[in-house]
């Protein structure tokens, strides 16, 4: 029996803002995923929806709101969330199903329509949570803490804001070969220069926006992938979901600070470099293998930092290797071929999820114009609140 998992197909609606409920969204990416596997919804033996919980009551049961929405046929269901990684946990809880003999065909949806603005917690006096804490106590929006990272690589790194500028020039500039992402339009350094500043150092066009959008998946076992015809199908071959080990006192979500090194000694690596990490063991493979990568650049600073998190350069080296041209289409390991957030939004349990549905395009070798030649390894790396850690390896 082989642990991997077939992605038999794969959907997205089209991110934006298009003012309807998530449900539409991630129906509409369930069926493109169905039709793309050759699958009919009938044949599914098990649906597992990532929440969203903005959505009012559905949003916090959306496996069987989708399961509703598509028709009953007595699938089993299940229903995640873990914030940002809500797509990656829900994979992994397809995948469970899926090796442990309790379905052959799994069904994967999130979808999301996102307010206005920055995100915020939900309303109400939570001070054992770290979320409402960084807002409530420090007024730590988002773009606040992107550009509290944004400022530490500057001082720690000696990066810049044409470092971050560049990282947004490089996405725009895939993103506008993607049929899907929001927005389509090249930029220069000079337009990232000139955007407004949201939170110093970082300007609108550093910093993603919050989007309606869905993603889906139809993952199946190895076996019946072959009697589908799918000979040779992308694999998932691991998927990462590990918490934080005794995190240490630099800013490192979820914690605003700890000191755990008072009795533990502190990890070897910090939380975001541990979520590839692990799934670099599972997998059985390293950085040097990888002929891409999807990332989670809430901000273009974050994007540098998951290139050392992921190994693909060494600690404080992340701008360098973006200035070689590296991490774009045409470079050694192309980062955000999608166009990454910065051309999509946020549109929350589903970029985890269409982060893999860009693998599985890419490992085809169907991407398009964005194609990345001879493609056959592929990582996403995200994390979610709380502690979630998102990472899933695909491979042809």
């Amino acid at each position: 029996m082989t642990d991997d998992v077939a992605v038999l197909g794969v959907g997205l609606h089209p991110w934006g803002k298009w003012g309807r409920g998530f449900v539409a969204y991630g129906v509409a990416a369930a069926r493109a995923a169905l039709t793309d596997a050759g699958v009919d919804w009938r044949d599914v033996d098990t649906i597992v929806g990532a929440d969203t919980v903005r959505g009012g009551y559905p949003g916090y049961v959306a496996g069987a709101t989708f399961a509703k929405a598509l028709g009953w046929q007595g699938a089993r269901v299940a229903s995640v969330y873990a914030a940002c990684a809500s797509g990656a946990q829900a994979i992994q809880t397809a995948r469970a199903h899926l090796l442990a003999g309790l379905a052959e065909v799994v069904l994967v949806v999130g979808a999301d329509a996102a307010p206005k603005g920055f995100f915020r917690p939900a309303g109400g006096d939570r001070p054992e949570d770290p979320d409402w804490l960084r807002f409530r106590v420090l007024g730590a929006t988002n773009p606040a803490y992107f550009a509290i990272y944004a400022r530490r690589r500057m001082a720690v790194h000696g990066d810049t804001l044409e470092d971050f500028a560049q990282v947004k020039v490089k996405n725009a500039a895939a993103g506008a070969l993607n049929p899907y992402a929001r927005y389509r339009t090249a930029v220069t350094p000079d337009e990232v220069a000139a955007s407004a500043v949201v939170a110093d150092p970082l300007r609108l066009l550093d910093i993603c926006a919050t989007s309606d959008g869905g993603a889906a998946l139809v993952l199946s076992t190895v076996e019946y992938a072959r009697r589908h015809g799918a000979a040779h199908p992308v694999r998932i071959r691991a998927v990462s979901t590990v918490t934080p080990t005794y995190p240490n006192a630099v800013l490192d979500l979820p914690d605003i600070a700890t000191d755990s090194a008072a009795a533990v000694s502190p990890s070897d690596r910090t939380f975001r470099a541990s979520v590839p990490h692990t799934a670099y063991e599972e997998a059985g493979i390293g950085p040097d293998d990888l002929s891409l990568a999807e990332v989670y650049d809430l901000s273009t600073a974050l994007e540098l930092q998951w290139y050392e998190d992921l190994g693909l350069c060494d600690e404080g080296e992340g701008a360098k290797l973006l200035r070689s041209g590296a991490t774009a289409l045409g470079g050694r390991v192309p980062v955000n071929a999608s166009g990454g957030l910065a051309s999509f939004g946020e549109a929350v349990p589903a970029q985890a999820l269409a982060q893999v549905c860009e693998l599985t395009w890419q490992l085809r070798g169907t991407a398009g114009a964005r194609q990345v030649e001879g493609a056959r390894v592929g990582i996403t790396a995200n994390q979610g609140l709380f502690g979630h850690g998102s990472s899933v390896i695909a491979v042809r």
